[in-house]
């Protein structure tokens, strides 16, 4: 006999009368609509929670009754309880300790009722419980720790209860195969795709209910063309290239204020980028200009202020537009892309006896280079150019210099590239100012493209790993910048989150830090200040 089936008949056992003879309570010890033992009662049709039973009482069944919801203290002259049943009564709330004083009860059976919403405290002191039934409710849903405390339970039954299986269900997924009971645990009324599973047979891989959101956080002054973050001497910075007011502006984070604020500033007059480079404990920022040449700026060590310390190819670097920094056999270069056609896209290595940056190769003459990207393939240094006049170039890093190995194909008008890795894939995110935006991924000779994405003005489409999640942002001049998640499952981008504060703030560049145990999005904006998100995590299954 099962376990329900055998506290059912312990029911009608005890509503028979365990001694065969009738109570005869003594005046107003038996409720009107309830019929009573001398340790039973049965209430029909009653229209609250009836009252003046003797605390004796050892079991209570409400059928039918017009009770319209369950609160705390509703059971509380009666702790004696071993056994509770309701059976077809209109009620759809069960509040907070709805069953507090009842430690001795071990049968709760709620069943056939309109129930749609449940306490996560509704069962709590319930310290002796051993059988429960939630069966045949309107339950979409049950809270979390729902359970929590009733360490005697050994049977459960939920069935017939519509639940909407979804990450607010997931807790009673990862509970159902660890609990030390016998569940009758149901099946799902939807989603559509789990629509009739059983809940012992989901897989709780199947529920995706990690959330992430890019929340506004602070605003920080003069537009910008560029921003990176770096640690120096164990704390974390920021600088800005902000053109306008002409300085490389270095920010740190206040920990008695909880904001970010400036700490030091390199002029440079039309300053497009400000690529710092740590190396022990000596600093050095390359520091590109429109006019007036590029330098490099350097701090010996902590205590000495940055200084410049060498003009940059001055003859090549005449329109420079992006600078990145990479590593070309165990030593750190800088390559520039220099957007003017007399110019040249240059790369610059650290030599000589005063460790200065000096030309090792020029590349991709005459082409207007508007931006460069590093990236690694097959455990190889490659080097991505885009510019105004061609598809993007590939060149690939071997015997001490860059050599063209492929373009792009199906890529014209690409502004700007950037890279990403995921599960041994490389792929790449190819700005376009108007059309398409397209992402591609690498299949060992070529890049293939994969997605598509309609481009509004976009000057930078940029990837970023922000505490595990891929994220990558779409800038825009003329709309809302828009912020897509890798899904590992599709091998697409999907859209998160519009990204504000409202347009036109014209993005030029991403990027993210952390500090004090926080996660923080800086983007530099041409039309207006940088402002800074804060990366927030949200549980749905909470």
């Amino acid at each position: 006999m099962g376990g329900l089936e055998g506290a059912r008949l312990l029911l009608l056992l005890l509503l028979l009368g365990g001694a065969g003879t009738a109570w005869e309570p003594h005046k107003g010890k038996c409720p009107p609509s309830c019929s009573c033992t001398k340790d039973s009662a049965l209430c029909t049709g009653s229209p609250h929670v009836p009252e003046g039973f003797p605390p004796t009482l050892l079991s209570l069944s409400l059928v039918r009754s017009e009770v319209t919801h369950l609160t705390s203290g509703s059971f509380l002259e009666v702790p004696s309880l071993h056994l509770l049943l309701f059976t077809a009564n209109t009620f759809s709330v069960i509040g907070d300790d709805a069953f507090a004083g009842l430690s001795y009860l071990q049968y709760l059976f709620i069943e056939d009722n309109n129930i749609s919403s449940i306490s996560k405290n509704a069962l709590r002191g319930l310290r002796s419980l051993t059988h429960l039934s939630l069966a045949n409710n309107h339950l979409q849903t049950l809270p979390k720790f729902l359970f929590r405390g009733l360490e005697t339970l050994s049977h459960v039954d939920l069935r017939g209860n519509p639940f909407l299986c979804d990450c607010r269900l997931l807790w009673l997924v990862l509970w159902l195969p660890r609990v030390n009971a016998s569940v009758g645990a149901g099946a799902c009324a939807g989603p559509p795709p789990l629509a009739n599973k059983q809940l012992q047979h989901l897989d709780p891989d199947t529920f995706h209910c990690r959330t992430v959101e890019l929340s506004w956080f602070q605003t920080l002054g003069e537009p910008a063309l560029g921003v990176e973050t770096f640690s120096y001497l164990g704390e974390p910075h920021v600088v800005l290239a902000q053109p306008f007011v002409g300085r490389c502006l270095f920010l740190v984070w206040d920990y008695l204020q909880q904001r970010f604020r400036p700490d030091g500033e390199i002029p440079a007059p039309s300053v497009v980028a400000c690529k710092p480079l740590v190396l022990g404990s000596r600093l050095f920022v390359l520091v590109a200009r429109l006019w007036g040449g590029s330098q490099l700026w350097s701090r010996p060590s902590r205590g000495l202020r940055l200084s410049p310390s060498q003009a940059l190819a001055p003859e090549l670097l005449l329109k420079p537009n992006d600078a990145e920094l990479l590593w070309l056999d165990g030593e750190p270069c800088f390559v520039v892309a220099e957007a003017s056609k007399a110019g040249r896209t240059t790369l610059l290595c650290r030599d000589g006896p005063g460790h200065g940056f000096y030309p090792r190769q020029s590349l991709h003459a005459w082409h207007r280079d508007t931006d460069a990207e590093p990236l690694e393939l097959a455990g190889e240094p490659h080097l991505l150019l885009a510019s105004a006049s061609q598809r993007p170039v590939l060149y690939r890093w071997q015997h001490g210099r860059f050599s063209r190995r492929t373009d792009v194909p199906e890529a014209e008008d690409v502004y700007a590239t950037r890279h990403f890795q995921v599960a041994g894939d490389v792929l790449v995110c190819l700005t376009r100012y108007l059309g398409d935006s397209m992402v591609m991924r690498w299949d060992g000779s070529m890049f293939r493209p994969l997605q598509a994405l309609p481009s509004r003005g976009s000057l930078i489409f940029q990837p970023l790993l922000i505490a595990g999640d891929q994220l990558v942002l779409l800038g825009s001049d003329f709309t809302y910048s828009l912020v897509f998640q890798y899904e590992p499952d599709s091998g697409l981008l999907k859209l998160l989150q519009e990204l504000g504060p409202p347009v036109p703030s014209a993005p030029r560049a991403f990027s993210f830090i952390s500090v004090a145990g926080r996660r923080f999005l800086f983007t530099a904006n041409f039309k207006g200040p940088t402002q800074v998100y804060q990366h927030l995590i949200q549980d749905l299954s909470a």
